[in-house]
Parts: C-alpha cells; sequence; structure tokens
C-alpha cells in the first residue's frame, strides 16, 4: 500500500511477528512511523520482521500480550493470536487467554492512553453459517465446544469486550473481521489450505482435499487485508461498528487445488480425505460496509496472489524453478 502523507506516530503492533503482523510494521514503517511489536513468537517468527528490525525505528517485545508492560504510543493494533488450527489448537487454553486477556491488556492500555485500537477479528466469528455471504450483521452458527471453539469464541469474546468499552468508556476501538488471508511469510508448517497445498505441489506429493472439496473459503492476499487495516486505521471515526474484510472471490477447495497445481507446474495427485471436525461448509464476505464507509475492496486476483505466494515458498524453501 502507498500513502501520500508521512506518519510519524507510535504505534504498537499485538501479533506483528505473523503474516499479517509482519506485512502491516512494513506498511507503517514505510509511512515513517515509530512501532513497538509485541510478540511471543509461538507462531510469528523473527525471520518476518527482518526489515522492520533494519528500519531502526522498530522494538520487538518477546511476551504474551496478556503479560507485556506498559507503553508510550498513539495508536494500537491488536493481532496477537494464532490464526492457524494446528497451532491454536494445540494450546487451546493458552488460546483463549491470549484471545481474552490479552485484549482486556489491550483495552486498558488504550483507555489509559486515550488512544484508538484496530482489533484483528475473524471470519470464525460466523462459524459456519446458515447465512450466505456472511454479512456484518450477521449473529454466527457457532459449536461453542467443539475443537476450534478456543478461537471462535476467543474472537467473539474479544468483540463482546469491545463493543462494551466502546460503550461504557467511550474506546475508539474499530474491529476488523478478517477472512482467509495467505501470502508471502505463512508458515510451511501452519496446516492452512494455501500453504498445505503450495508445499504439496512444489514438493510434488499429493494435494489432500477434504471430502469432496466442494465447500469453499474466499482467499484474500495479504497486501489487500493490510491496506484494509491501515484505511480502517485512518478513517474518521465512526459509532462501533465491526467491518468484514475480504475478498468476495469465493473458490471451492477443490478448484483452489487445482489452480495451485497448475501455477505452479506441479504433477501432484489430488486426493480426498476426511474433513476436519466443524470444518464451515461456505465462506464468503459481505463487503458492502467496507465499499461505503473506507472506499476499500481487494486488488489482487486470485491467481495472481496464488503465483506470488507460490514464487515466495519456492525461494524460500529452495525448491526448483
Amino acid at each position: 500500500m502507498t500513502t501520500t502523507h508521512a506518519d510519524d506516530r507510535r504505534y504498537l503492533v499485538t501479533g506483528g511477528a505473523g503474516l499479517i503482523g509482519s506485512h502491516l510494521c512494513d506498511v507503517l514503517l514505510a509511512r515513517g512511523a515509530h512501532i513497538t511489536c509485541v510478540d511471543d513468537l509461538r507462531s510469528g517468527s523473527r525471520g518476518n520482521l527482518a526489515s522492520a528490525i533494519a528500519s531502526g525505528r522498530f522494538t520487538l517485545v518477546e511476551r504474551d500480550v496478556a503479560a507485556f508492560d506498559d507503553v508510550q504510543v498513539d495508536a494500537i493494533f491488536n493481532l496477537a493470536c494464532p490464526a492457524s488450527p494446528t497451532f491454536y489448537q494445540r494450546d487451546p487454553v493458552g488460546t483463549l487467554e491470549t484471545c481474552v486477556l490479552g485484549a482486556m491488556r489491550v483495552f486498558s492500555l488504550a483507555r489509559r492512553l486515550g488512544v484508538p485500537v484496530v482489533h484483528a477479528s475473524t471470519s470464525e466469528i460466523y462459524g459456519d453459517p446458515a447465512v450466505h455471504p456472511q454479512s456484518e450483521d450477521y449473529w454466527g452458527n457457532v459449536n461453542p465446544i467443539g475443537p476450534r471453539a478456543c478461537y471462535d469464541e476467543g474472537k467473539r469474546c474479544i468483540e463482546a469486550l469491545a463493543a462494551s468499552h466502546a460503550s461504557q468508556h467511550g474506546l475508539d476501538v474499530r474491529i476488523a473481521r478478517i477472512f482467509n488471508t495467505y501470502g508471502p511469510r505463512m508458515r510451511a508448517d501452519d496446516g492452512r489450505v494455501v500453504s498445505n497445498f503450495v508445499m504439496n505441489a512444489l514438493a510434488g506429493e499429493p494435494l489432500t482435499v477434504g471430502g469432496d472439496g466442494a465447500q469453499t473459503r474466499s482467499f484474500c492476499f495479504v497486501d489487500d487485508t493490510v491496506a484494509g487495516l491501515v484505511t480502517l486505521a485512518d478513517a474518521t471515526r465512526r459509532a462501533f461498528e465491526p467491518v468484514n474484510l475480504g475478498n468476495p472471490d469465493e473458490v471451492s477447495m477443490l478448484a483452489l487445488a487445482q489452480r495451485i497445481v497448475a501455477l505452479s507446474g506441479s504433477r501432484s495427485a489430488i486426493v480426498h480425505g476426511p474433513r476436519p471436525v466443524d470444518d464451515p461448509h461456505r465462506r464468503q464476505p459481505d463487503i458492502s460496509l467496507a465499499r461505503a464507509r473506507l472506499g476499500w475492496w481487494p486488488r489482487v486476483s486470485l491467481d495472481e496472489g496464488l503465483a506470488r505466494t507460490i514464487d515466495w515458498f519456492r525461494r524460500a524453501h529452495a525448491f526448483p524453478a
């Protein structure tokens, strides 16, 4: 994302070493900002922050967001929480603690400093949706005790906390419900479908599609997601109102596997396996609100984004061209 103005503000970015967080830090630093990043590196990577650290205006604090010390900043982006099932299901109690206790700490700090917060929520708050596509006024269909609940309900609790802080204390908190985001800096072992498919295709191994592969997702390239977060932060304050950030280009898992095989030049087979428990059948954002309120919509097509992601994985993991 390019901007036409300098930004010398001080930002706190929690979860800044992850996929979205590290790209967000790069964009803010390119604007002239100073950043304190809090990340315990459980799922993030110091390698994602190489360019940020080299800027000289970036400080990494390796700590759980629920236990970090106070810092003087002008605005906060709260992205702390593992986003892949592999990581958040490995420690469900820790995931809930990061979500809820971390958000309580962030909102308390924001109140004391009198600064705004942009919080990264998720399309997972809609669960396995009974409404399609999903707009912000849909309340969701979530299993509160299933294997995904630690993440889904943790994020839903944060939204309740945010709404309560906004109504009771007047906190300026902005909620971005982020749909599936992918791109360079994804972990190869994070268990998400794009990274799984790309790594298998580049290695010449079979791509395993759950069930018949008819279930859908809507994938947003990381540059577009970050542009949406920054635009939300820059927008004039409005009443509390969550906003979807995602790409409405809905694609089935079978079609995604086929596109990745073709774009990577792979000869990998596509096979079928069991679907994960509580795996949503369909997922597609209604981004009418983001278009109207923020003038934001995704610019990067799925094929372009996948090609850039495949190229990054090929170089990062030394696959032959």
